[in-house]
């Protein structure tokens, strides 16, 4: 799998072993975090989320997910020079599937949770209007982090 010990090669290895973080961390919240979620009532749902995303906004965070998006870059622009088409495959599924859709959809969806008053009485409503988009997109996430740790281990 590893031909040569480049840093190219390196940097996809890191970038592999990140999108498994990341993908982990989407599937954590699809099978376990959401699903958690949707056994309380609304409001409390809604208060519990909007410390999760507050909670996860860390410098551990940051690091995994910023430095993932960043080695994905790299090697999605120095394919050419060294590695496979299934590292920049990996890269792009990863980027796109991974990170675009958390910048155009769940980010979004987050702020919108948490202009919410915590108190109020829409609370509720706005969870209502949260969850289901939150948690399908929050499943292409998952699948495409997967597929695209995968296909840059492969690569």
């Amino acid at each position: 799998m590893w031909v040569g010990s480049g840093v190219l090669d390196v940097v996809a290895f890191v970038a592999a072993i990140g999108a498994g973080l990341v993908a982990g961390l989407f599937v954590a919240f699809s099978m376990a975090v959401m699903p958690g979620l949707a056994r309380l009532p609304a409001a409390t749902a809604a208060a519990a989320m909007q410390q999760i995303n507050r909670a996860i906004l860390n410098p551990v965070f940051g690091l995994v997910f910023g430095g993932t998006a960043v080695l994905a870059v790299v090697v999605a622009a120095t394919t050419g020079v060294t590695g496979t088409p299934l590292r920049l495959v990996g890269a792009l599924v990863l980027l796109v599937g991974a990170y675009v859709v958390t910048a155009a959809v769940n980010v979004p969806l987050n702020n919108a949770l948490d202009a919410a008053d915590p108190d109020g009485p829409g609370l509720g409503t706005a969870w209502e209007r949260y969850a289901g988009p939150w948690t399908r997109w929050n499943h292409v996430r998952a699948l495409a982090a997967t597929a695209g740790a995968v296909l840059l281990m492969l690569g």
